[in-house]
């Protein structure tokens, strides 16, 4: 891997749909092949395997060797960056909200 890539922005890493589908199969399982991650796909092993690299190099996914096969496993640490940023906007829209209906019923009254 190199040194560019060490350290992958999770944004980045999750900004693909197929990416956010690998997490959710990883997610249902404790560690999976990537030839079972593959059949889940209308791509090629390759392809899924480039995902998972990406994946990996956002720290969201450890591999390990078992003989010839790779397997994979969730490591969700990473995903508490999308959760911390997004607790800031639910908290920026809850108080938006509570402050428009403040005004909906000011004019109601």
């Amino acid at each position: 891997m190199s040194e560019n890539n060490l350290l992958r922005d999770v944004f980045d890493a999750i900004a693909d749909p197929t990416r956010r589908r690998l997490i959710r199969l990883l997610a249902d399982t404790e560690e999976i092949p990537l030839h079972e991650l593959t059949a889940q796909f209308q791509m090629g092993r390759t392809a899924v395997s480039k995902h998972l690299t990406i994946l990996k190099e956002a720290g969201l996914v450890i591999d390990r060797k078992v003989g010839r096969e790779t397997r994979y496993r969730l490591n969700a640490a990473p995903l508490r960056e999308i959760q911390d940023w997004l607790a800031f906007y639910s908290k920026f829209w809850s108080t938006n909200m509570l402050r428009l209906n403040l005004l909906l019923e000011e004019d109601e009254q």
